[in-house]
């Protein structure tokens, strides 16, 4: 067993580990990651041989947590971890962003890579690490990689970037961000902040960079200790590089003219490069009679990859030469917005936003408390009250195929629209809120389109946002070796798949609130990345003034379908009060008003949460609630129940739980000798009011005569006073009067 360890340290002196050769030897590279008490192990397996017709990087990562890892049993009926749930999903997305630049662009073959926590003390974030180990066991294998990359958390934490923060300093940062990068170059990012500067954003990035050099310096350390610094090699593509400068130079011409056209329909310029390249197929086929039908076609898949070169290369170089972009529109302009608000009838809050030719319809949704998530992963047991959810239907870009489940695409866009919105949902609204987007139409930035609209969904509902948020997605051209460059503000769909960077921020009028960003070249410098994010500013900032010249403000009064919600605090002692055993009364409470009633402990108080379709129902539940809960008070008058009848007077529930004695001579004026002389029976209704409570027993003393008018001529009866003994005769003992002793073992008089 040929066991090798490295270590690096991080800026605050933590130490991370990497071992290989101990565990998980049969697959291609294997690395098991330690930090603190925080344990995963990264394991890489590589296909020898693509498959054929395979023309892109076929990358699959999957992060998982292990429950055992924390020493927690996984929920279910099954105790076993089934699929991903959304944070691994989330997790799993970082880390294919950081690997993917790595692999050569001709290397086609299958690669999984799978990362597993495996011990976790709840000090340490393991999402942070899972990029960090993955790399390691590519580093650690012989599969072909161009160079190691490596990624790190960075928060803000009172003014101080950290590296890797733990949970506990995330509680106090305004800066969460996900960093990946190589020795040379930042590859990706993806976080969220608390309104701050374009700067701060940069000097985070700087933070990260320093700290992730001497992690990708280490693998570098450890290839060449495992002897894997010498890759395997292959030979996925076949290249005819007669045909590629042929495809090349006829079609360069038609390709770069259609880049200039200014064409803005997505569609048509689609059917525009279909056709140049099927007129030279056709034309390639007719000066090839000799070839085969199977030649024929493996040169048609050559051509394929060529042409889409050649059209890669022309809307680069119409960019730089000209600043023209393939819509026609300048480096730095937004296409055309349209908003409108109350798009549907009976939602809670409706809209719809379109950029170009990328519409979204959001909806918002109010709920109780009831209608929070829970949250039960391996790390974070806990409860959202702020949803989105994004939908990507295939009609939105006319593909004629099913819809099937959630993907990890949408599950990855819809997270970055969450973040963007979540920082401003006061903490004190009392709804759980729940934001759908469905995406109708797509050509650049759909999550992008998510924020917008669902801004003006959320203000549509009567949410009081704090501030309004836009978000804007930009791209870059850089060609290598070329110090000319372009940013481009609110990128389409080609310009993404053919540009340099996918770059989107989102923020309100004083800072950004969300990033992302994916850069796929080389020698990306702080001042192009600065300018970047300026431009998307200027975007970001016209784009809100059409927000809020559609809707200025959240409206001030909630559409009538959506539930009220009234909150009050309760002493914590009442708490039980309320519930009753088993849930008795508050379920009462619910059936009896229609109301629903949520209550929760949390500072040493009782949040009661009640909430109703109308006024009406929410009052009555308040009513019996603060009934519970009140303290009588001496001289108040109450409508009590009778609650039983003793030959002395009768007991009266004043208040739920609260029962007083109206004596048989506070009944009425006149002198009763039973209680049903007065005509009162048990559950009667009667106004008493509270005379007295007892200093010792808290005992309460009732009277409903004192309510009725005392007859004229009315004299309170004098108490009999308490005759004096009568003398005792000469030689009589007090106790020859007493009664004769009753035995004890006289069972039926024994009392």
């Amino acid at each position: 067993m040929n066991v090798i360890t490295k270590t690096v340290q991080l800026p605050d002196g933590r130490t991370i580990s990497i071992e290989t050769g101990k565990v998980a030897k049969q697959a291609d590279g294997a690395a098991v990651l330690r930090m603190g008490n925080t344990v995963l192990l990264a394991t890489v397996c590589a296909a020898k041989e693509a498959v054929p017709g395979t023309d892109f990087m076929p990358l699959q990562v999957d992060y998982r947590e292990q429950y055992a890892a924390a020493g927690r049993y996984p929920g279910g009926f099954t105790k076993r971890e089934g699929k991903a749930n959304d944070d691994e999903i989330l997790t799993s997305r970082l880390v294919d962003r950081v690997l993917r630049p790595l692999f050569p662009s001709d290397y086609h073959c299958e690669v999984y890579v799978q990362v597993m926590l495996l011990s976790a003390d709840g000090i340490d974030q393991p999402d942070a690490l899972a990029g960090f180990a993955a790399s390691a066991a590519l580093a650690a294998s012989d599969i072909p990689i161009d160079y190691p990359t490596s990624e790190v958390r960075v928060a803000r934490v009172n003014g101080e970037y950290v590296i890797n923060p733990t949970f506990e300093q995330m509680k106090h940062a305004d800066m969460d961000l996900m960093v990946g990068a190589t020795k040379d170059n930042i590859m990706m990012v993806e976080g969220e902040m608390d309104e701050v500067s374009e700067q701060d954003l940069i000097g985070a990035l700087k933070a990260a960079h320093e700290a992730i050099k001497p992690m990708c310096e280490m693998q570098e350390e450890l290839s060449k200790a495992c002897g894997t610094d010498v890759k395997r090699e292959y030979d996925d593509e076949i290249n005819d590089e007669d045909l590629r400068e042929q495809v090349r130079k006829e079609t360069y011409d038609a390709c770069y003219a259609e880049a200039q056209s200014g064409d803005n329909d997505k569609k048509h310029r689609e059917e525009t490069y279909e056709k140049i390249k099927s007129d030279f197929i056709e034309a390639y086929d007719a000066a090839h009679t000799d070839l085969s039908e199977d030649d024929l076609e493996e040169k048609h898949a050559e051509i394929e990859r060529y042409f889409a070169d050649v059209q890669r290369d022309s809307m680069r170089r119409s960019v730089l030469d000209t600043g023209k972009r393939m819509d026609g529109r300048a480096t730095d302009e937004i296409r055309p917005i349209w908003c409108e608000v109350d798009t549907l009838p009976m939602p809670h809050g409706s809209a719809i936003f379109q950029r170009g030719e990328t519409m979204s319809l959001s909806t918002c949704t109010l709920g109780t408390k009831m209608d929070e998530k829970m949250v039960d992963n391996v790390l974070d047991k806990s409860y959202q009250r702020f949803l989105l959810h994004y939908n990507f239907p295939p009609f939105c870009t006319g593909e004629a195929k099913a819809q099937r489940g959630v993907g990890r695409r949408e599950i990855g866009h819809g997270h970055l629209a969450w973040r963007a919105l979540k920082g401003q949902i006061p903490a004190d609204f009392p709804y759980t809120v729940r934001l759908v987007s469905q995406i109708l139409e797509s050509n650049g930035s759909s999550s992008m389109a998510t924020v917008c609209a669902g801004t003006l969904a959320l203000m549509d509902a009567g949410v009081p946002m704090k501030k309004p948020v836009s978000g804007i997605a930009m791209g870059l051209i850089k060609n290598p070796g070329e110090d000319k460059y372009a940013v481009l503000s609110d990128i389409l769909g080609d310009e993404d798949h053919l540009g340099d960077m996918d770059f989107k921020t989102t923020g309100t009028k004083d800072g950004l609130t969300a990033t992302q960003m994916d850069i796929k070249c080389d020698g990306l410098s702080f001042e192009i990345l600065e300018k970047a994010l300026m431009q998307a500013k200027a975007g970001r900032e016209h784009i809100l003034n059409l927000l809020t010249e559609t809707i200025a403000e959240p409206r001030q009064e909630m559409k009538p379908q959506v539930p009220r919600i009234i909150q009050l605090e309760i002493p914590k002692e009442f708490i039980g009060a309320v519930i009753g055993p088993g849930g008795k009364i508050i379920q009462q409470i619910q059936e009896e008003t229609g109301a629903t009633i949520t209550i929760e402990e949390t500072e040493g108080v009782g949040k009661v949460q009640v909430s109703a379709p109308n006024k009406d129902s929410i009052d009555a539940a308040l009513g019996k609630i603060k009934a519970i809960v009140a303290v009588p008070e001496i001289g108040e008058v109450y409508e009590g129940t009778v609650r039983s009848i003793m030959p002395y007077g009768c007991f009266v529930e004043i208040l739920p739980g609260k029962d007083g004695l109206l004596h048989i001579s506070e009944i009425d004026w006149k002198r009763l000798e039973t209680v049903e002389e007065a005509g009162i029976k048990e559950g009667d209704k009667i106004k008493v009011k509270l005379l007295d409570i007892d200093p010792k027993t808290g005992k309460y003393k009732l009277s409903h005569r004192v309510l009725l008018e005392k007859p004229e001529g009315y004299v309170e009866p004098q108490r009999r006073p308490r005759g004096d003994r009568r003398p005792r005769r000469d030689g009589e003992h007090r106790h020859e009067e007493r009664r004769p002793r009753r035995e004890n073992n006289d069972v039926e008089n024994n009392y």
